[in-house]
């Protein structure tokens, strides 16, 4: 389908005006390129990340026990599922990419909206993509420093490196972004098929021992359940990543609900079982200190054909990065099309009809953030603040069902679902804060709260220095871009 030029509107950079000479100003929209086997690689290959490979010896910390583990993961998977199905229902309705930063600023306004994108779009899931990085670069190098810690440099460089090559993969063509999704997706599922296989044949060998008793020992306590779940979560995140591109999704009436119906169900599955094998080959003492779960399943499992796990892994954490970036670039494009980030980042090429300028927004805060906290940590906030998201939209879901049950909808959740969703969104929230207040939190509220100070001039009174309006101009002729608009036919 080709994209329609229209006349743009004055405020739009690229006019006669403003050139000093006759220079058509046109818009372009964003191309329907997704299927439903790109969206199922979309939500499958943003899931499936470092998380399988790191955050299982954290639940196991904060459960105590083999047994309530795999609760912890068979729970997250049935609350992503619900979760996913509000989430389509709000697709039905909402038919604009943005996901939640969308929601909010239909459902509840500006200023919520704005809240929500500048912790987590500016911050948090930067932070994210830069430690997913770390992580891909670490596990690159490690075959040439065997024995030894490599070089924070070379990793760093690794690192940077990395979100460069993504970044240049999703500017020159959608296409090429999402074929390359749907091949580390495969490589990442055969990887975990392996870890599966594995397992199960230790099991059938009667390798049984580790998982006996496998509740002895379980941690009771109001936060502790409450950071396994985040730390679980954290590996389940991207679940709602295909709500922020539905613009560019081919019939997403159907390929909506189609694709979380096959992802979300498909990688639950194949984290339980994954868990499973991880726990017939080591015990909870080898799982705690291992530092590397997969690694080193791998070296008491695969023998001479361990370095797949690394490789796996690494190829594993390129995938994440490269959906993420896909997923998250739309949602500074679309805060930037209603006016809650300068009018570039709302452009997309002339040619590859991708929108690049928030594409190299997204990289710039991941290269700026390219040094981590604490991995632990890092989790514990990204996902306070997600679920604080989280539960003001599922709010905002049973608000619309209430006060607008006449909106159009192809698909219809039972009331009882975000209400229960909203529940554990609240308990998600609170329960770290109420058993072990730490100061982290409290940092969060107030990085949320200091987006206030940005929006009332910036947003509210519209406070815009005239020199922006000449840097857009010269942005747009060196990025080739022009103003875009909705596609949501």
């Amino acid at each position: 389908m080709k994209a329609a030029a229209i006349q743009a509107p004055h405020e739009t950079c690229l006019n006669s005006s403003s050139m000093g000479k006759n220079v058509k100003s046109v818009t372009t929209a964003l191309k329907r390129e997704v299927g439903l086997v790109s969206s199922v690689s979309l939500l499958v290959g943003t899931m499936v990340g470092s998380g399988i490979f790191m955050t299982p010896e954290w639940v196991l910390y904060y459960t105590g026990s083999p047994g309530a583990s795999l609760v912890i993961w068979a729970a997250c998977g049935v609350l992503s599922m619900l979760s996913a199905l509000c989430y389509i229902e709000l697709g039905s309705v909402i038919k604009e990419s943005g996901g939640e930063y969308i929601y909010l600023l239909k459902i509840f306004g500006p200023l919520p909206a704005f809240l929500h994108f500048y912790t987590n779009e500016i911050l948090v899931r930067p932070s994210s993509s830069a430690a997913v990085a770390l992580s891909f670069a670490k596990y690159v190098v490690a075959p040439f420093y065997p024995g030894c810690v490599p070089p924070q440099v070379v990793v760093k460089f690794l690192a940077a490196a990395c979100i460069i090559v993504v970044l240049f993969i999703n500017c020159f063509s959608v296409r090429l972004a999402t074929s390359t999704q749907t091949f580390f997706t495969a490589a990442k599922v055969l990887a975990l098929v392996v870890i599966l296989t594995g397992g199960t044949v230790i099991l059938l060998q009667g390798q049984t021992r580790n998982l006996q008793n496998a509740f002895h020992g379980t941690a009771a306590g109001f936060g502790p359940v409450g950071l396994a779940f985040y730390q679980a979560l954290w590996a389940y995140g991207g679940w709602s990543n295909l709500n922020s591109v539905i613009e560019e999704v081919k019939r997403p009436e159907v390929n909506l609900p189609r694709a979380v119906l096959i992802s979300v169900p498909l990688v639950t599955f194949l984290y339980v079982m994954v868990n499973v094998s991880y726990f017939a080959a080591m015990t909870s003492s080898e799982l705690l200190t291992s530092g590397a779960v997969a690694v080193t399943w791998g070296n008491k499992i695969l023998g001479t054909w361990m370095w797949l796990m690394p490789v796996a892994v690494a190829m594993s954490t390129f995938g994440t990065i490269n959906g993420s970036f896909f997923c998250t670039s739309r949602v500074c494009y679309v805060a930037a099309r209603e006016g809650h980030l300068p009018k570039i980042l709302s452009m997309v090429h002339v040619q590859c009809l991708t929108p690049s300028p928030s594409l190299i927004f997204k990289a710039l805060l991941s290269l700026c953030i390219i040094v981590p906290g604490n991995f632990v940590k890092i989790v514990n906030y990204c996902s306070f603040t997600t679920w604080l998201s989280y539960g003001m939209i599922f709010s905002g879901l049973v608000y619309l069902r209430i006060k607008e049950p006449h909106l159009p909808r192809s698909y219809k959740v039972p009331l009882a679902v975000p209400v229960i969703i909203l529940v554990v969104s609240a308990y998600l929230i609170l329960a770290p804060i109420i058993d072990s207040p730490e100061i982290e939190y409290l940092y969060a509220v107030l990085f949320i709260l200091s987006g206030i100070i940005i929006y009332v001039p910036l947003i509210h009174f519209k406070l815009h220095p005239e020199f922006l309006s000449k840097i857009t101009l010269y942005l747009q002729l060196l990025l080739q871009v022009v103003p875009a608009t909705k596609n949501i036919d």
